[in-house]
């Protein structure tokens, strides 16, 4: 049969046709399949511009939660996937990653997030997934390694001392933090004690003590901007009974917050978000609602 010359077979399409055809993809498409057709394609998905950032917030682990350590158990073909993945795209980027972003019922291994640090030299900004089988050792060895990080969104932690004391060593350009799980005074102290030189704080759709929120907007001098929308402000954490609320009127709030560029409260009334974390206690069980919701923020720079 005879071929026809003058149509174009796809390996001789232009790579800049190519780049700005692949823009319109997102990481896993890009990694899992355009990349695999012919050399051409391939050059086309290493273009820097599609690696500024690396978005996996649609991507969850299978899983089911156990009552010990880590208290999560990870399909092993979830796990294959997201290794397999990992290897391709990372080999992709060739280190041109700045932005990475990770869903937050995505469950690392140490492993994994190793490879990734030592792939990703040039991050910026750091969307964490779930921490249950990432090892405090494997998150400070990758801290260490991201000198130029900005930007940090965070599951809460009962102790953060360890990793903000890493941030406030090799992270000089670190200026930017969300919290997606309570603030107590321990960590508002962490806070205060590694990041004076913080900038921007999101703590919005969480429980926050008014203590911990007055340790904030005391102690981090340089800050200029807090969110804590949607936020139940309590006075005490009362494990064996009601949460008492704490009046965001308060004179010595409004005070400390007067210094501030930007304080920023939920004005609605009634508000649906405030509602649903008021029924969830402050520990936002994001899995119940719109897909996305948790990508949100007041703060620009921090939504997704």
């Amino acid at each position: 049969m005879k071929v026809d010359q003058s149509i174009m077979r796809w390996q001789g399409f232009n790579i800049d046709v190519l780049v700005k055809i692949f823009q319109s993809l997102d990481s896993i498409e890009l990694t899992s399949s355009v990349a695999h057709v012919c050399r051409a394609w391939r050059t086309a998905a290493c273009d820097p511009i599609h690696w500024k950032v690396f978005d996996l917030s649609k991507l969850e682990s299978i899983f089911i939660k156990t009552p010990i350590q880590p208290y999560v158990y990870v399909a092993e073909q979830s796990d294959k996937f997201l290794t397999r993945l990992l290897k391709i795209s990372l080999n992709l980027s060739q280190g041109n990653i700045r932005s990475l972003i990770f869903h937050f019922n995505l469950y690392l291994r140490d492993d994994q997030l190793a490879y990734i640090a030592e792939r990703c030299p040039q991050l910026r900004r750091l969307v964490m997934p779930a921490w249950n089988r990432i090892t405090k050792n494997t998150i400070c060895e990758a801290i260490r390694t991201w000198k130029d990080l900005e930007s940090l969104t965070m599951p809460s932690l009962a102790n953060t001392s360890y990793l903000l004391e890493e941030i406030s060593k090799n992270c000089n350009n670190f200026r930017e933090l969300k919290i997606m799980g309570p603030c107590h005074v321990s960590f508002a102290d962490s806070m205060v004690a590694f990041l004076p030189r913080l900038k921007i704080l999101s703590l919005r759709c969480s429980v926050l003590l008014k203590e911990a929120l007055l340790i904030i907007l005391e102690g981090l001098k340089n800050l200029e901007v807090l969110n804590i929308s949607h936020c139940l402000l309590i006075e005490s954490w009362n494990v064996d009974g009601p949460l008492v609320p704490a009046n965001l009127n308060d004179e010595s709030i409004l005070n400390a917050a007067s210094r501030l560029r930007e304080f920023l409260t939920c004005t609605k009334e009634p508000c649906t978000l405030c509602q649903r974390v008021i029924e969830d206690e402050g520990l936002m069980r994001w899995y119940k609602y719109e897909e996305g919701l948790w990508k949100q923020d007041e703060v620009a720079s921090l939504s997704l």
